[in-house]
């Protein structure tokens, strides 16, 4: 049994986070804060876990919650984690951070986030926590930089094509539609009902955040630098992300090879599925899982591949959790099957 904690605890991956924990056999959840206008129990807040949960969520204190936690999530906003975590840090703590801010080299996360990095002595030791590339890697860190939702679905949709060299690297086109939720819980005129009802819209055409996230990932996977164009929409629901992703073969190949490919670079991942030939994912199929659910299509010259996933789930709280299970030594898919 370990002593979790949750920084953010109010936000939507806070608040997820914390449901995937009370159900989760190997931890107890001894540390709740959130910036709040008063200490209150997380169940008055959140009614859903009255009952369930009836600890206090704190304002935010590092050192006293460092106190009495083994692990902690950050389920903060980009430009805080990196004030917050080394302290856990120091502290001999476990971390998982659901931002960016431990995804990116100084430089990059300047140019993308707009601030210097605040935290560049412990950025090194940061483990990129997507699993199925880097589960040795998150088995024995003490960092989790936690991939965004887009990411996520972008890179698990790419990687196989990119690790066995059958696409061109410069033809890369990534079409993802995200729900409402994926911009955090937050007042803004553009994410209001009125605005995003009955509205389908492109928005960072391309100078999305993400991108270099992704960019740096598969060029990793590659061995060769790779420059996506990504564009994300947003459609009028509160949940999921499917990404269309359009890619040049330079090796011929018919659909079955290719969702054989897929499986083959997949089998024994539990929270991936690649669809057979002639069936696609939609994100009715991933909601409220933490499944990536795979398609793939060849047509002419060109590889389509189809990515969903939950965007608070495996493109947050959930795989934050998975990441924590292989830390932690519990069996990856624990509280979230």
């Amino acid at each position: 049994m370990i002593k979790v904690g949750v920084v953010g605890a109010t936000g939507y991956a806070g608040e997820e986070v914390i449901k995937i924990l009370i159900n989760h056999k190997g931890v107890e959840i001894t540390e709740l804060s959130a910036v709040i206008d008063k200490e209150e129990p997380i169940s008055s807040i959140f009614p859903v876990f009255k009952g369930r949960l009836d600890l206090i969520c704190h304002k935010p204190d590092a050192q006293k919650m460092a106190k009495n936690i083994d692990l902690v999530f950050l389920a903060l906003p980009h430009k805080v984690s990196m004030e917050i975590a080394p302290v856990f840090l120091k502290a001999g703590k476990l971390v998982v951070d659901l931002s960016a801010d431990y995804r990116l080299d100084p430089g990059v996360y300047k140019v993308w986030y707009g601030v210097e990095h605040k935290d560049t002595a412990n950025l090194p030791q940061a483990v990129y926590g997507l699993p199925e590339l880097y589960h040795d890697e998150i088995k024995k860190a003490k960092l989790i930089a936690n991939p965004g939702c887009y990411p996520t679905s972008a890179i698990l949709g790419v990687a196989p094509a990119a690790r066995e060299g059958i696409i061109d690297k410069n033809s890369i086109i990534i079409d993802s539609k995200s729900g409402v939720t994926g911009a955090g819980r937050k007042p803004d005129l553009a994410l209001s009902f009125g605005e995003v009802n009955e509205n389908l819209k492109a928005y960072k055409v391309n100078e999305h955040q993400h991108k270099p996230e992704i960019n740096r990932i598969l060029s990793l996977v590659a061995g060769s630098a790779i420059d996506v164009v990504f564009t994300p929409h947003l459609i009028p629901m509160n949940r999921g992300i499917l990404s269309t992703i359009y890619m040049k073969l330079n090796k011929k190949i018919d659909t079955k090879a290719a969702v054989d490919l897929y499986k083959k670079f997949y089998k024994g991942k539990p929270f991936v599925k690649v669809y057979d030939e002639g069936k696609l994912p939609q994100i009715k199929d991933v909601v409220f899982t933490n499944f990536c659910d795979i398609g793939v299509k060849v047509t002419g010259d060109t590889l389509i591949v189809i990515a969903c996933i939950d965007n608070l789930k495996k493109g947050a709280a959930g795989q934050a959790v998975q990441n924590m299970n292989i830390m932690a030594g519990f069996d990856e898919t624990e509280g979230l099957m």
